[in-house]
């Protein structure tokens, strides 16, 4: 995933979650808005109960990589992706099939 894609700013990701348009699974919850620009951006969210740093970044990682399977980066939305506690007891594969099914009902 591209530097662009990616939304750091504190202001963008609060009003994003609380316009509380979301769809959620029991490993996901993907919070969305359009956006004016032209592409989208993503945030990756994970909590400190998942585990120490390296485990967090190593989830952060994978979800990246999944997002850039999936995601199309051509429409003009903004995407919080919160990563819950029941990650840890699925495989990557088996992951990225619950992420797929959240984003294809955003779309």
């Amino acid at each position: 995933m591209k530097k662009q894609f990616s939304l750091k700013r504190n202001e963008e990701i609060s009003r994003i979650v609380h316009n509380q348009k979301f769809v959620s699974n029991k490993i996901f919850c993907i919070y969305f808005d359009p956006n004016n620009e032209l592409f989208s951006r993503v945030c990756i969210s994970v909590s400190k109960k998942l585990g120490i740093a390296v485990k967090r970044n190593r989830i952060k990682r994978q979800v990246r990589e999944m997002i850039q399977k999936i995601f199309n980066f051509d429409i003009r939305m903004d995407y919080v992706v919160v990563v819950r506690q029941k990650y840890l007891e699925y495989t990557f594969q088996e992951n990225l099939k619950h992420l797929e099914t959240c984003y294809l009902k955003i779309r």
